[in-house]
């Protein structure tokens, strides 16, 4: 029988000071990447030093592969209009500070930026997204390649491989149901729960390190704070949203009143129209009388 576990997010920081338990994150990295991914360390995070709000907020992880690639893991609760440009920055610091002074351009590392969000962002109808970095001639329509010598020099085949590579995983807009193993990590970041049928790798070691039952009384507070900020951020969004619609429908129904009043109408069958009071009607009237 399955049953829920801690979740990913709250849990994968203190799980990663362990190098026995990087076989969980090589395992949904090695899924997401098609590639047998092997993490070699996990280098210093920006928001090890931040404030516990936005600690709580979202997660990042800057880890190093034994490709000697930088991968990125991002993970984002709450609604961020501009997460894409932190996407971008997020990418351009890791690098710049990974380049010792003194260094060539050529010893720049490929990055690769995996963002698992739990909002919408940006309009589409999946749920993974992959973007890479290919340059297209204006006139021939032709895909920009390296040279022999640059394919030789930096053992890459594309340009593509020189620049960072980016993912984004829209958790909520996953239908839950998994048609492959990266669906079952997906399905784990949604729900917290692994099924007994799923295959994935990682989610095997995933399942036992995040055992709920596991945890001790502080722990569970801990972990009880934790939930309990989602819950409150997700209900100052809806707030926000409801008072931004609210604001929008009585804007229109001002408009609406404004013009019947200078069309004739009574204030009753104002009120009835655009269901403002009689006082707010009659100030309209005071507002728009020497326009009469």
């Amino acid at each position: 029988m399955s049953k829920k576990l801690i979740r990913f997010d709250w849990a994968v920081k203190k799980l990663l000071r362990n190098k026995a338990n990087f076989v969980v994150l090589e395992g949904f990295l090695s899924e997401l990447l098609f590639e047998d991914i092997k993490i070699q360390k996990i280098l210093e995070s920006e928001s090890n030093q931040i404030t516990d709000d936005d600690k709580y907020n979202r997660v990042d992880i800057l880890t190093q592969n034994s490709k000697n690639e930088l991968v990125i893991i991002e993970i984002q609760n709450t609604y961020e209009i501009d997460y894409f440009h932190r996407m971008a920055y997020g990418v351009s610091k890791a690098l710049s500070e990974n380049l010792n002074i003194g260094q060539p351009y050529s010893e720049v590392k490929k990055a690769i930026s995996v963002n698992i969000v739990y909002f919408d962002l940006g309009q589409g109808k999946d749920y993974v997204y992959r973007g890479t970095t290919n340059f297209q001639g204006l006139h021939e329509k032709d895909v920009l390649q390296l040279s022999n010598k640059q394919k030789e020099t930096f053992t890459k085949q594309n340009v593509s491989d020189i620049f960072p590579e980016y993912y984004l995983i829209k958790v909520n807009q996953f239908n839950d149901i998994a048609k492959d193993t990266l669906d079952e990590w997906v399905y784990f970041l949604k729900n917290s729960e692994v099924k007994d049928e799923f295959k994935a790798k990682g989610l095997a070691e995933a399942k036992e390190v995040l055992d709920i039952m596991r945890l001790d009384k502080e722990q569970q507070y801990g972990y009880n704070r934790y939930l309990d900020y989602l819950h409150l951020k997700a209900s100052e969004v809806l707030s926000l949203k409801i008072e931004a619609e609210e604001k929008v429908r009585n804007e229109k129904a001002i408009e609406v009143a404004k013009k019947a009043i200078l069309k004739g109408f009574d204030s009753n069958t104002i009120a009835d129209l655009t269901d403002l009071s009689l006082e707010s009607i009659e100030l309209l009237r005071k507002e728009l009388k020497p326009h009469e």
